[in-house]
């Protein structure tokens, strides 16, 4: 399932605990695909708290407790790592990451917590849900498989890795628009991992934001930049990014486009998608502004000059999903969805 439907399914059971219809949920997936990511902005956007929970690091009594003796009995000391009203809140999210490492004594451990939201005497509070993360077996990581008894406590999904969804993230992140424009023109490259050769750095969504960060620690030392970004997406990848990247002088004066002045469209494809991302980056840095309806009508205006007119509906539609609804209130937008009306009513059969 990609992300941008994984993130609303996690929405609904997070807020399913305050009408008793909360089902823990596992997320499988291959290493980098952003599950770990998926469960912080739940809770972010909801502002409450993430108790993340490593089972790959842990003993069984590290959950359930120690004992110790009150005269004639044995109780258990409850862990503070797990959710307390009175320290974290009334309302969080416990997530147990990385549970397909966690040896078979741990994950056992983890049966009654959760399916039945509580060990011994301890009780997870009412407004925590619970979502756990793994790879799969085939991913080449230290993975155990989930017993049935296990697995049988959870619903399942799989994280698939979906351009649309990473381009739209990495735009409210403040990514790059130079990695952004070139997973647009290589999108096969956003996730690469193939587990029979087992990589060591592999193209995945976590590590493209690495290759952003590369850029601006070594973008002004080229003797640098390559090993960087090879060390973060891999050597091929790597090498086509800095390509890329290098080729970027011949693109055309985006600062003459927000002018309203003529520009060309260039005639190479890796440009025209640099020219795009730079254009959706403008356009979100001039949200709020004053003249932000202008900037828009500008790039609503240029992206009517591509040769291929789905190079612009890709444009204006990255555009809306980072600037929102507002987009349709300029003036241009009329004159840009009556042009490209027939591509539109194409795509949709």
């Amino acid at each position: 399932m990609r992300p941008a439907q994984l993130l609303a399914v996690l929405d609904r059971e997070f807020t399913s605990t305050h009408e008793g219809h909360h089902t823990p949920v596992m997320l499988w997936g291959p290493p980098g695909v952003g599950k770990s990511q998926m469960i912080a902005q739940i809770a972010d956007y909801h502002k409450v708290p993430v108790i993340d929970i490593r089972l790959s690091q842990m003993e069984p009594t590290d959950l359930r407790g120690i004992p110790f003796r009150i005269g004639d009995k044995v109780e258990w000391a409850i862990p503070a790592l797990l959710p307390d009203v009175e320290r974290h809140g009334d309302n969080g999210i416990l997530f147990l990451d990385e549970i397909t490492s966690a040896a078979p004594t741990v994950s056992a451990a983890a049966y009654q917590l959760i399916l039945d939201r509580r060990l011994g005497e301890y009780e997870v509070p009412d407004g925590w849900a619970i979502f756990a993360a793994g790879n799969r077996q085939g991913d080449r990581g230290v993975t155990y498989t989930m017993p049935a008894p296990l697995a049988n406590r959870f619903s399942h999904f799989e994280v698939d890795a979906h351009l649309d969804d990473w381009v739209a993230w990495a735009y409210a992140h403040g990514l790059d628009e130079r990695v952004i424009a070139f997973l647009r023109f290589r999108p096969e490259l956003l996730f690469d991992f193939d587990p029979a050769h087992n990589p060591v750095a592999f193209p995945s969504p976590r590590s493209w934001e690495f290759a952003h960060r590369g850029l601006q620690k070594f973008g002004d030392n080229p003797e640098l930049l390559l090993g960087a970004l090879q060390a973060c997406v891999g050597p091929a990848a790597g090498i086509e990014l800095k390509a890329f990247v290098d080729n970027l002088d011949n693109m055309p004066d985006i600062d003459a486009i927000m002018r309203g002045e003529d520009v060309s469209v260039p005639k190479e494809i890796d440009l025209q998608y640099a020219v795009a991302a730079s254009l959706v980056g403008r356009a979100i840095r001039a949200r709020g502004e004053g003249n932000s309806q202008e900037v828009w009508g500008y790039i609503l205006e240029y992206a009517l000059n591509f040769p291929q007119r789905e190079m612009g509906v890709m444009l204006v539609s990255d555009m809306h999903r980072a600037v929102g609804e507002e987009m349709f209130t300029v003036p241009q937008f009329a004159t840009w969805a009556k042009d490209i009306a027939d591509v539109m009513l194409y795509n949709s059969n």
